[in-house]
């Protein structure tokens, strides 16, 4: 047992240094050349809109605000100034969703954002980012990149398809900082003993940021007080939660496997569900040594079975907001796809530890 586990380490540590690190390099490759020709339409957008300042900076070869959804498909946040005069309210009603209010006492002229504000007081998302799309397709035609990048039609989310090759959705948002969702109060459970209470404490620091972008549990409902509301996203507090062990190299290889054979039909998988999955496994395993090199093996398939099981329930809760599924919305035969799939690569990968060579 102990020598088959110590073979699949071997091969797992193998994998990582060959096909994770050729996609984490190409994929680096293709975030500067992306991040080129968007920090060049941003900052026509500046010029036109100056509340539109890029936050797209590079730190120690990492481009701050740049999240991966797959090879091809990125995201990048562009943060806004001036959330001050607003009240944060997250009542639930809305799963993955809050809305920011005028405080009381505050006039609308003391906004920034003065114009965005609704009758009822609140600062609407959609109308942000309407004028924000309006901006991009103008610098898009302005900026030097024009030849090689274009707005995907279609949709309220700003994207651009560069190169014919590259999609990146540019979503503006708050980061919220000192303040955690009501809607998230229930992390960390009381019986579960990971992360422990000084990580705790360091990840609600951190805090989440405010997105405005269509949201999970809205799609095919658009009544004005959903549309603008802001989408929750916690990035920064999830890789404060990856750092230690064998984590990141856990999700590195997840992230592999998945690019390589679970881009399916109808998109049912991405990254951030391998991301959650690993987040729900830290709980099932709280000790530290639980996470040493010599346990991957037993993390991945751990992992890998628990994923096969979400895909057949067709439900993925999000790790920081159970209410909100992120399978919601995704066609029942795709996930089922996914299901089979899965359930091939972890069977090989269980069965016979050298099939990671062809994998």
């Amino acid at each position: 047992m102990i020598a088959t586990q110590a073979k699949l380490v071997y091969q797992l540590n193998k994998y990582h240094n060959e096909r994770c690190q050729a996609r984490k390099a190409a994929i680096a490759k293709t975030i500067r050349e992306v991040c080129k020709v968007v920090s060049d339409v941003l900052k026509e957008v500046e010029v036109q809109e100056p509340r539109f300042i890029s936050s797209l900076s590079e730190i120690d070869a990492r481009y701050e605000g740049m999240e991966v959804i797959s090879p091809n498909e990125f995201e990048v946040v562009l943060y806004l100034n001036q959330m001050g005069v607003f009240n944060f309210v997250d009542d639930g009603s809305l799963p993955g969703c809050a809305v920011l209010k005028l405080s009381d006492g505050r006039k609308r002229s003391m906004s920034l954002w003065v114009e965005f504000i609704t009758a009822s007081g609140y600062l609407s998302a959609r109308k942000i980012r309407s004028r924000f799309q309006t901006l991009v397709a103008q610098a898009v035609d302005k900026c030097s990149y024009r030849d090689v990048v274009k707005m995907v039609a279609d949709t309220s989310e700003v994207k651009l398809r560069i190169r014919e090759r590259y999609v990146v959705q540019i979503t503006p948002a708050f980061k919220c900082t000192g303040i955690w969702p009501r809607s998230a109060a229930q992390w960390p459970m009381p019986h579960i003993p990971w992360p422990g209470p000084n990580r705790v404490a360091e990840v609600k620091a951190e805090g989440f940021n405010l997105l405005s972008k269509e949201c999970y549990s809205l799609t095919g409902k658009q009544s004005s007080a959903e549309s603008d509301a802001w989408v929750l996203q916690f990035s920064e507090a999830e890789n404060r939660l990856l750092m230690a062990g064998c984590r990141k190299k856990c999700l590195s290889v997840l992230k592999t496997l998945r690019d390589r054979h679970l881009e399916l039909p109808g998109q049912p998988l991405h990254n951030y569900h391998m991301k959650t999955l690993l987040l729900y496994e830290c709980e099932k395993h709280p000790r530290e040594t639980d996470w040493d090199e010599s346990c991957l093996g037993d993390r991945l398939n751990g992992i890998l079975l628990q994923l096969i099981s979400c895909l057949q329930c067709r439900r993925c809760p999000h790790y920081f907001l159970p209410n909100l599924d992120l399978f919601q919305g995704k066609p029942h035969s795709a996930l089922e796809a996914a299901a089979k799939q899965t359930w091939r690569l972890a069977r090989e990968i269980l069965t016979n530890a050298k099939s990671l060579d062809k994998l």
